[in-house]
């Protein structure tokens, strides 16, 4: 007799245990789906632009490429390309790019001469791209900015 009510106590158990979960499923869904009485539109949680949210999401930086172009040839400037364009890696010394100024480090580079140099700049060299990186200047703008860059160091071309 005690085993079967044993068993009777685990399957009474068991069945209680069953019972409240299928029961607490059910009342679940049932709060879930249940229709909202409420018929207003949702509220959106994006705050209304205010002049410090429009502050907080300005760019960090903005990039400006030289523009001006000389109303005679048609072509920008030499100081404005080396401003714009050579100075980012000339102007530290990036990737081993000769620092504009330093006439040691562009000393063995003008001893090549000025073809040699201003071939290079159109063409890359090395970590250099070709004209710099800047695909839209022309060829005798690159050689503008590269006499000015090396005259700068040491050059007389």
């Amino acid at each position: 007799m005690s085993k079967q009510s044993n068993l009777r106590g685990v399957i009474e158990a068991t069945g209680i245990v069953i019972g409240s979960f299928v029961g607490a499923v059910l009342i679940i869904t049932l709060l879930v789906s249940g229709k909202s009485t409420d018929q207003t539109a949702p509220t959106s949680p994006v705050v209304a632009e205010s002049s410090a949210a429009q502050e907080n999401t300005q760019p960090v930086a903005q990039v400006k490429v030289a523009e001006t172009v000389s109303e005679e040839s048609g072509s920008i400037s030499a100081d404005k390309i080396v401003q714009a364009n050579c100075v980012l890696c000339h102007g530290a010394g990036i990737m081993n790019a000769p620092k504009i100024g330093d006439a040691d480090q562009w000393a063995p580079r003008i001893a090549q001469g000025k073809d040699t140099l201003i071939y290079n700049a159109i063409n890359g060299i090395r970590t250099m791209p070709a004209k710099g990186g800047n695909a839209s200047l022309s060829d005798e703008e690159v050689a503008a900015a590269v006499i000015q860059m090396a005259n700068d160091s040491g050059a007389s071309f």
